[in-house]
């Protein structure tokens, strides 16, 4: 499951909660024609791996995490494990993503 991120403070909470675990996070936006390609794509891999947190930040609500993160395209997703940035891929590459998962995981 997907969570999406609505504000900065819930986005450090669900870092601060996943405790050593993987987290992915799709840095999107809704006028964005490969992040809502790539979207139902990330929801499935949220399903195989189930140990992995996703979440889901829209960079035009919450442009302050994506500066954070120096996001510059969209989609950006990066893989954070204990606050720290593990991984990084810059567009709706399925194949991309999911060699990121199997290596990280």
């Amino acid at each position: 499951m997907v969570r999406t991120i609505r504000t900065v403070a819930e986005f450090d909470d669900q870092l601060a909660r996943a405790r050593g675990k993987l987290v992915v996070v799709d840095f999107t936006a809704s006028w964005c024609g490969p992040c809502r390609k790539i979207a139902p794509v990330f929801e499935n891999f949220s399903y195989e791996y189930r140990a992995v947190v996703f979440l889901k930040v829209d960079v035009d609500a919450n442009p302050e995490l994506a500066q954070r993160y120096g996001v510059q395209a969209m989609p950006t997703f990066i893989f954070i494990k204990d606050y720290k940035t593990v991984g990084v891929v810059q567009g709706a590459s399925e194949s991309a993503i999911k060699a990121k998962l199997r290596a990280l995981h």
